[in-house]
């Protein structure tokens, strides 16, 4: 009897351990998304342009459904913080990439600022 609960016991943190790494794996791609609805959006022109409109809008409802999975089990503050760092982040380095959008001290420093904000937070928070 005593090891039929612990294995339930060890069966329950396991499936909250997949629920957390659920989470935060459904955070990270809901992040990604974010800058492909921000990519999306550059193409639309002013969303005049069908196609990369509808792959915006695509990429925007994606993200907030993942983001709604993620805070099954990420806290609102750390989750909402990572969606937006990873949004600006990448968003910003494919500016850099992809439309030479200026690498100045300043904005390379924000930028690092905006990953090591995120990645501390990721460590900070309570599992």
């Amino acid at each position: 009897m005593g090891r039929a609960r612990s294995t339930t016991a060890v069966g329950a943190a396991n499936a909250e351990r997949g629920d957390v790494l659920t989470g935060w794996s459904a955070l990270l791609l809901a992040g990604l998304l974010e800058v492909a609805g921000a990519l999306g959006l550059k193409y639309s022109d002013g969303l005049t342009r069908f196609w990369p409109s509808a792959a915006m809008l695509t990429a925007i409802v994606l993200s907030f459904a993942l983001f709604a999975v993620a805070l099954k089990s990420v806290p609102l503050g750390t989750a909402y913080a990572l969606w937006t760092g990873i949004g600006a982040a990448g968003t910003m380095i494919v500016g850099m990439v992809a439309f030479n959008e200026s690498t100045d001290l300043v904005r390379l420093t924000c930028l690092a600022l905006i990953i090591a904000g995120t990645v501390a937070l990721n460590f900070a928070s309570d599992h």
